[in-house]
């Protein structure tokens, strides 16, 4: 009997040590960035801009890695704004940064040369 309290009393005291993992990407108000985008009425590009660069500043300082997009999002708005070398830079680190996306991406960047 004394061996059955011991075992639940142990299964209380672990279960009550949870701990919440640190996520694996900083994404700061990327939601915010992305809805904003497609709403596109309350925010300049330049606005967006700056707020997505925040975003991977906010990361490195925080020594995190950028959530999957950012750069990405960064480079669309750079080419939307007509600087397609800053455009072009941000996809080709997303690229880097996620290899599974480049396909994706040189689609997007093809599509953006020839516009």
């Amino acid at each position: 009997m004394k061996n059955i309290f011991c075992a639940i009393s142990l299964l209380f005291v672990l279960s009550a040590c949870k701990t919440t993992p640190e996520p694996l990407y900083y994404h700061g108000e990327y939601n915010k960035a992305v809805y904003t985008y497609f709403k596109g009425d309350t925010t300049t590009p330049q606005e967006q801009i700056a707020l997505l660069e925040k975003i991977i500043q906010d990361a490195a300082a925080k020594g995190k890695k950028v959530a999957p997009g950012v750069h990405a999002h960064l480079g669309l708005l750079y080419f939307d704004s007509g600087n397609a070398i800053e455009g072009q830079q941000h996809f080709e680190h997303e690229k880097v940064l996620f290899p599974e996306s480049a396909q994706y991406l040189d689609f997007l960047l093809n599509s953006k040369k020839g516009a």
